[in-house]
């Protein structure tokens, strides 16, 4: 097992920048207020093992169906494109659907909030980069903070406010934006070899 901190650091960052938990606290706090107490550990430990059981398993459903990774990692670099377009345009391409009480803290808070199409993809396009030691330790690192966001939501929301958690949507939505064009670059030349 090879622990290489700059891998780490950097499947963090993608991840952090797909899943977006900082820029999803005004979701959160608007499910709260819909469906009353969201279970914190739930929802973040859930999401981390939807997230690591794709990570070993995507790879052999797309197998299954005749699809090689770079082919979806190219595929993820779309969805990565939209997700920052949302980021940064303050637009809203993908529809929530409304949820009830006894399953907020699975659906759609676990998925497909944080682990949806987009932190999915991005896990099997780092794959194709990455060892998958680094990734792991990057998916948990993701887990502590969802959890650690989760539980403080409110605080951070009052901390940083309306205006903070809008800034800090749209420098990520331009750093995920510049990731899903590496992704397709690196990805489209390996399928066109």
């Amino acid at each position: 097992m090879q622990l290489n901190f700059k891998e780490i650091f950097t499947a963090f960052m993608i991840l952090f920048a797909v899943i977006d938990i900082v820029g999803n606290i005004p979701i959160i706090i608007d499910l709260r207020k819909k469906v009353g107490h969201i279970q914190s550990e739930k929802a973040s430990i859930i999401a981390g093992v939807i997230m690591i059981i794709f990570l070993f398993l995507g790879q052999n459903i797309l197998s299954l169906i005749g699809i090689g990774v770079n082919s979806f990692a190219v595929a993820g670099a779309f969805i990565l494109f939209f997700i920052a377009l949302e980021m940064i345009l303050g637009i809203t391409l993908y529809k929530q659907e409304d949820s009830n009480a006894m399953t907020a803290s699975v659906f759609p808070l676990a998925f497909p909030l944080i682990a949806g199409p987009g932190s999915l993809t991005t896990l099997l396009s780092l794959r194709a980069e990455f060892r998958i030691e680094n990734i792991i330790v990057a998916v948990l690192i993701n887990v502590l903070i969802i959890f650690i966001v989760l539980k403080t939501s409110a605080k951070i929301e009052k901390f940083i406010g309306a205006n903070g958690i809008n800034i800090i949507r749209k420098v990520f939505g331009v750093i995920l934006l510049a990731i899903a064009v590496k992704l397709f670059a690196h990805n489209i030349k390996a399928l066109l070899i």
